[in-house]
């Protein structure tokens, strides 16, 4: 039997640290418009959708899907990991690939070699090591969600990783990337901050072509060889993501 696997952009309009920062504009699109374009250059889907909650605020993103032609879905408003549960039941799914709001530059090929590691092996969860901060996408099946769903004792699953990772329960496969060029994980490129906005910007200055994604490749090429002078931009960004991180609370599980 085909497995079939959705592309989810997990989205919300709530931030703290950067307010309104997945209806920013650049080049007179939204970042979420931007990351729809990239989640569209891929071939290994069944389904293209936002997944956002039933907040009055996610409205929002209706538009945008019907505007960018994806399916959406309006789910738990904190539970991230019963959203995807609920993604999967409604669209069939025997898994799906996460896409993060944050991640305007996230790579389709990643996204792609995800979906293709889930159709092909018996992983619970897929995670990505040693590329850019910002560049991975992740994996899950719905089998997994059932069962993470049981074991945990959160209702907000904001940062969920540790359920997996720290329960011994799951099979959790890392892959890595076979081109050089993709291996950079000093790199940052997800938007949590001001100075986040401001690299996007330089780098859609440089690269965009209207309506056009460019390449993950093109994207390195810039930031490894032509400019990494640009890269600077995010230290301070860096600096604060790793300062909020470390005040993260560890994931809780049931007796």
């Amino acid at each position: 039997m085909k497995r079939k696997i959705g592309l989810v952009l997990s989205i919300r309009e709530k931030s703290s640290r950067f307010p309104g920062k997945v209806l920013k504009k650049i080049k007179n699109k939204t970042t979420t418009e931007h990351l729809l374009l990239r989640m569209k250059e891929t071939n290994n889907f069944d389904h293209i959708i936002i997944g956002t909650s039933d907040d009055p605020r996610d409205l929002v993103f209706k538009e945008i899907a019907k505007k960018c032609d994806v399916d959406f879905f309006f789910g738990d408003q904190d539970d991230k990991l019963l959203r995807y549960k609920q993604i999967c039941d409604e669209f069939n799914l025997y898994g799906v690939v996460i896409v993060d709001g944050d991640d305007v530059l996230c790579f389709p090929e990643v996204m792609d070699d995800n979906a293709t590691l889930l159709k092909n092996n018996n992983y619970d969860v897929i995670f990505w090591k040693n590329l850019p901060l910002g560049a991975a996408s992740s994996a899950l099946t719905n089998n997994a969600l059932s069962k993470v769903l049981e074991i945990k004792s959160e209702s907000d699953t904001e940062v969920w990783g540790g359920y997996f990772t720290k329960s011994n329960m799951f099979d959790v496969y890392y892959a890595s990337s076979k081109n050089d060029l993709f291996n950079h994980p000093e790199i940052r490129m997800t938007m949590d901050y001001q100075e986040d906005y401001n690299f996007l910007c330089e780098v859609f200055d440089r690269i965009y072509v209207e309506n056009i994604p460019f390449s993950s490749q093109n994207l390195m090429h810039l930031l490894i060889n032509k400019e990494p002078s640009l890269n600077d931009i995010t230290i301070l960004a860096q600096i604060k993501y790793e300062e909020n991180i470390a005040k993260a609370v560890s994931v809780k599980f049931k007796n």
